[in-house]
């Protein structure tokens, strides 16, 4: 036995209806149009989803550590990636400099 779709019908409003639903949307003072300068502040939304931009840009790269090396910053828990890092910078800040 076959399913009859129940989807409602869309229904387009005639010119006058249309019209009609205009001039009230209009004259309701709490949905007036946007101004332009309200229009020129708006961004689209994809710019505000996720985590904000980092000014330190990383780099993804492929590198291989020793299993101890990498069991051990996993062991120090949630964040242990941003740990190495963090320890990688500090060992090359002291080397740049007496270079």
């Amino acid at each position: 036995m076959s399913r009859i779709s129940k989807r409602a019908t869309i229904r387009v409003p005639t010119a006058e209806e249309d019209k009609a639903i205009t001039t009230a949307a209009k004259s309701d003072p709490d949905a007036q149009p946007l101004t332009p300068k309200q229009l020129k502040a708006m961004v689209p939304l994809k710019t505000l989803r996720g985590r904000p931009k980092s000014e330190n840009k990383k780099l993804l790269v492929s590198v291989r550590y020793s299993p101890e090396v990498v069991a051990y910053f996993k062991s120090t828990g949630e964040g242990w990636q941003s740990l190495m890092d963090s320890v990688l910078r500090k060992y090359v800040a002291r080397h740049s400099r007496s270079a």
